[in-house]
């Protein structure tokens, strides 16, 4: 591992930390609810994706959510920028992570094949 993936691992874990922070410090109880599943920066640390936990929200609620997060984006940049004492915070982008569901698609069709193969035998 290079030192500059190293630095970048650095700055996203510390960004899984400081975002829930930031979100609970808003009035809006949709955002301040929302769970960090994961923070991805690129390369050079300048843009970082954000990854929220969808699970009890339908699709209206995470589009609205979403719209609202795109506005105070600029406000949890700061915030990480100030409790962190850096010059510049990477932009934050948020989307809603699908890993979970894709995962539970999956491991049920295990199962149906498992079944499936017990039956036959």
């Amino acid at each position: 591992m290079t030192h500059e993936e190293i630095k970048r691992h650095r700055v996203e874990s510390v960004l899984k930390e400081i975002i829930p922070e930031a979100l609970g410090t808003l009035d809006d109880a949709r955002i301040n609810a929302l769970l960090v599943t994961d923070v991805v920066c690129s390369k050079g640390r300048s843009d970082a994706k954000v990854y929220l936990e969808p699970s009890f929200l339908s699709i209206q609620e995470q589009n609205e959510a979403l719209r609202q997060l795109r506005k105070v984006a600029g406000y949890i940049q700061n915030h990480c920028k100030q409790s962190e004492g850096w010059f510049r915070a990477p932009k934050l982008t948020f989307e809603f992570d699908t890993q979970l569901e894709k995962v539970s698609r999956i491991e049920e069709l295990f199962k149906k094949i498992e079944t499936k193969k017990e039956t036959e035998e």
